[in-house]
């Protein structure tokens, strides 16, 4: 099963895609997002959805699992971001994919075994889980660690989901 992890924002957009099939991981593809700053935020968001949009129709993954957004000090660029994640939830939710959102922490814990780890960690523990994942881009690195994360903990939110639908 194609899971799509994202990493949004608003200059670059984190995109990775891994095969799961049970516990075996299988590193499909990755890149960046990168949106012009000269443009207004409008046709911005617009450079999100279409790269997403392409993402989505050249890999066809099922499910999708994003970063939560987290509060900057900076209220301005808190809500830019907040509007890039927008984008990142709606354009696999629109594809029709089931879309899931995790904590940085949770992420960090699932991929690295530790809430506080550092992007070089991260990376490096994304190499060990997808062999012959050639990454340098840490947004990228950041994605394919969401949709790891996605593919250990997914079947435990399905099974809340169908809990929640029961009551």
């Amino acid at each position: 099963m194609k899971l799509l992890g994202l990493d949004p924002g608003l200059r670059n957009t984190g995109w990775g895609v891994i095969d799961a099939d049970a516990n075996r991981l299988r590193h499909v593809a990755h890149g960046v997002i990168h949106t012009d700053a000269a443009l207004s935020l409008a046709r911005r968001l617009v450079e999100l959805h279409d790269g997403l949009t392409a993402v989505i129709a050249r890999h066809h993954p099922v499910e999708a699992a994003v970063e939560e957004t987290f509060v900057n000090k900076n209220a301005a660029s808190t809500l830019k971001l907040g509007q890039a994640r927008a984008i990142s939830l709606l354009v696999p939710a629109q594809a029709g994919l089931v879309v899931a959102e995790y904590s940085p922490n949770m992420v960090k814990k699932s991929v690295v075994g530790a809430g506080h780890a550092a992007k070089e960690q991260i990376q490096m523990m994304v190499r060990t889980l997808l062999p012959g994942c050639d990454i340098e881009q840490a947004d990228a690195a950041d994605a394919l660690a969401l949709a790891i994360c996605h593919a250990h903990h997914r079947g435990s939110a399905e099974r809340l989901v169908r809990m929640e639908a029961a009551r």
